[in-house]
């Protein structure tokens, strides 16, 4: 067997006592789109990647890292849906790095449509597409599609598994199919006699998987209800393993420390203090920075910390403001998306009162609550790397390239992943941690950032600027011409994976600028991409999660000057152009008992952003408490189209809110003389239980088709709190954080 086929076999192969066969179905077998990376030892049967049954039960191989999003629990739902397996009766383990395990419904996203009013046959092509995610092996956790992805994969590997099972069954008992039923892990014959799958697994191996149609969802007994998170008992008892409890024999600890001057030169550096601490084994050179190996990670941090460096400059204008007056300068240039042109701009309809405003937001930091880590095990001609991870065929090209090898002897144990917001499908982590295991061969390695040279070396939600300006007349909206102005972490990150400059339109960019469900006859957004060298990522809901402050922001500035109720003038630019996103606004008003004033004290905001196929709404309400302001509570409204656990969706629709609300109200990086100025949470704050509101969620199912959870919570938080700061105090909030404008409780 494989040696990727050994390492999982052995992990959920613990306590049994005799191996039996396993047998695996699914539409993989029959389309095969990639290798199986399950290599079946003698007496084993593993047809397809993701569903394997033995004498152990049923194991689900869940490609998608689980990420709080509850991916472990629906993805075993959408195949027991099927198998006609109890959810208990299923063992969740994370699959090994391999293409088979491509994101299905990544690249379709990616079309430059806007989404909520995609014909059936843009639809039918993104998912066509999505075929592409294969050759490209990604294999990434993101942008809001696990559900998306696996929805029919699972549960045509489900249906396989049944019907061949019976199929199985049938051989054996001499009797058609077609007079078996299956339950609860056994097929049941037309007497009432009981086979277990584990008994048929052997026999089925050697049949052709059975494709069938799938079930109609009157049928389904788990989907559509909220289950029990698989992941729940390991992670309140402690004894789930994310990264940083990986603990391997005779492991070693390391720390590193690169250049704060992001992205300069190390010109060279004294260890010599270093080296004479007691417990320190070695100092690496990496080229970029330095790390240090010793016994454990207290030591290393504090060794590492102790090596005077030479640092060169940071390749980008030193202060917070010389940086925004770069981003500003894209302005001068053609825009490199105008992703949205609808009428005339150029004018303004005669009689219409006209506005503009000017937006800013700042960098951000990704602040997962795991500093990153990466533990890896060099033997010279084999690597094996543990981590919490969003891309793990991405990292096993890159840390292969680092380490001189072929990806086939470089295995990913993915582990579980203390917030991930897009920062972990970087592959720094896993490439430094294979350097430092380089320098001491055959001893694993535990490499982990301190928490302030993790904040300090992030791949940073990008600072932008928006400049709108719109015209009202008769109570509504008659023209929007926005244009923003940011650096691109698609291009970067493309540039990072591949070594090649992105170039093309950005939608990435534009995202929740332009795609917003308003019928608005004159509507222009463009993207102006900023020429700068600050590592940017993918920070949760990416580009949505600036623009969806601005767009909302403004849209608020709109309906005030228009004399209208801020709720009622986005309904009634809504309500014909795309229903379900009205129906979100609707539900917020109802919920929250929106009436449109507030009584003194208190003050109340919306917000609404259309995001990875979601359109979610939100209703702040903030009060002043003596003269601080406390935000006081929240209600949310989404259409999912499909909610397949709507109380693990609600929950992803709170965390997503409560990490926007974060930002707005304290997130915010700054640089002085080239240099990150914030180093911990003291200094890069977030929501506390005493300041997170009271929320109330509700999940509608009117949408045309599934969309995302796991970001469109994040966007409209931050433009609905500023407004309802305005509604509260009359001033108006046109850049973030709000800590450095309101008395906001802390």
């Amino acid at each position: 067997m494989a040696s990727v086929g050994k390492i999982l076999r052995r992990t959920f192969l613990i306590g049994s006592a005799a191996i039996v066969g396993g047998v695996a179905f699914g539409t993989y077998y029959v389309t095969r789109p990639a290798a199986n990376p399950l290599k079946p030892g003698e007496g084993e049967a593993a047809l397809n990647p993701f569903v394997l049954i033995d004498q152990n039960g049923v194991t689900l191989f869940a490609p998608r890292a689980e990420m709080g999003q509850g991916v472990r629990t629906t993805w075993a739902a959408l195949i027991a849906e099927e198998l006609d397996v109890d959810l208990d009766q299923i063992t969740v383990l994370h699959g090994p790095a391999a293409a088979a395990y491509y994101n299905s419904a990544l690249v379709g996203e990616g079309l430059p449509n806007k989404g909520y009013d995609i014909s059936n046959f843009q639809h039918n092509l993104g998912e066509a597409l999505g075929v592409l995610g294969k050759t490209l092996s990604l294999q990434v956790t993101g942008g809001s599609t696990s559900m998306k992805d696996g929805f029919d994969r699972m549960r045509q590997a489900g249906a396989s598994a049944r019907e061949t099972l019976k199929r199985a069954a049938a051989d054996r008992l001499g009797v058609d199919p077609s007079d078996l039923k299956t339950a609860s892990g056994h097929v049941i014959a037309p007497n009432g006699d009981k086979i277990a799958y584990s008994m048929l697994a052997e026999d089925a191996a050697g049949l052709e998987p059975v494709e069938v149609p799938l079930r109609d969802p009157s049928e389904w007994r788990y989907l559509g209800q909220s289950q029990p998170r698989l992941d729940m008992v390991g992670k309140a008892t402690g004894t789930a393993e994310f990264g940083v409890d990986v603990r391997l024999p005779g492991m070693k600890f390391a720390s590193v420390r690169m250049n704060p001057k992001l992205g300069g030169a190390m010109n060279g550096f004294d260890d010599s203090a270093a080296r004479s601490m007691p417990g320190v084994e070695k100092v690496v050179d990496l080229g970029t920075g330095v790390a240090v190996i010793a016994s454990n990670t207290w030591l290393a941090n504090q060794a590492v910390e102790a090596i005077d460096v030479d640092w060169g400059d940071a390749p980008y204008p030193p202060e917070t403001e010389g940086i925004f007056a770069k981003i500003a300068e894209a302005f001068d240039d053609a825009p490199n998306s105008t992703m949205r042109d609808d009428g005339d701009v150029s004018a303004g309809p005669e009689n219409a009162t006209e506005i503009t405003a000017e937006y800013r937001v700042p960098y951000l930091a990704h602040a997962t609550m795991e500093p990153m880590n990466a533990t890896a095990l060099f033997t010279g001609d084999a690597l094996e790397l543990w981590c919490g991870n969003q891309a793990p065929t991405l990292i096993q090209f890159r840390v292969a390239n680092t380490a001189g090898l072929d990806t086939e002897a470089v295995q990913i144990h993915t582990t579980y992943l203390g917030g991930g917001f897009g920062r972990r499908g970087e592959l720094d982590f896993g490439e430094i941690a294979t350097k430092v295991a380089m320098a001491m061969p055959g001893t694993p390695v535990q490499t982990t950032w301190s928490r302030e040279e993790d904040m300090r070396h992030d791949y940073f939600r990008p600072g932008a600027i928006a400049r709108m300006r719109g015209a009202v007349q008769d109570g509504t909206a008659v023209l929007i011409d926005g244009k923003v102005a940011a650096q691109s972490p698609t291009q970067q990150a493309v540039e990072r994976y591949t070594g090649f400059p992105g170039g093309g339109p950005d939608k990435v960019l534009v995202e929740g600028f332009f795609n917003q469900p308003y019928a608005v006859p004159n509507y222009r957004m463009s993207g102006h991409i900023a020429d700068l060298a600050v590592p940017v990522g993918f920070w949760r809901s990416v580009g949505n999660s600036h623009n969806g402050f601005f767009h909302e922001t403004f849209m608020d500035e709109m309906a005030h000057a228009a004399g209208r109720d801020p709720l009622e003038f986005r309904l009634d630019l809504m309500k014909n152009e795309h229903a379900p996103s009205a129906g979100c606004l609707e539900a917020v008003k109802e919920m929250s008992g929106w009436a449109g004033q507030t009584t003194e004290g208190v003050g109340r905001g919306v917000a609404f952003t259309y995001s990875f196929g979601t359109p979610v709404a939100q209703v702040i309400e903030v009060v002043d408490e003596d003269g601080t302001i406390r935000i006081s509570k929240a209600w949310i409204a989404c259409d999912m189209g499909l909610a397949l656990d709507p109380e693990n969706v609600k929950a992803q629709m709170f965390g997503g809110m409560m990490y926007g609300l974060s930002a707005a109200c304290f997130g915010e990086i700054t640089f002085a003389e080239g240099e990150v100025e914030q180093f911990n949470f003291p200094d890069y704050d977030a929501m506390r239980i005493h300041t997170a509101p009271q929320v109330e969620v509700r999940v509608l199912e009117t949408n045309r088709h599934m969309g995302g959870a796991g970001e469109p919570g994040t966007p409209p938080s931050m433009p609905a709190l500023g407004n309802a700061l305005f509604d509260l105090t009359g001033k108006r909030a046109r850049s973030l954080p709000l800590i450095n404008q309101f008395n906001l409780l802390v």
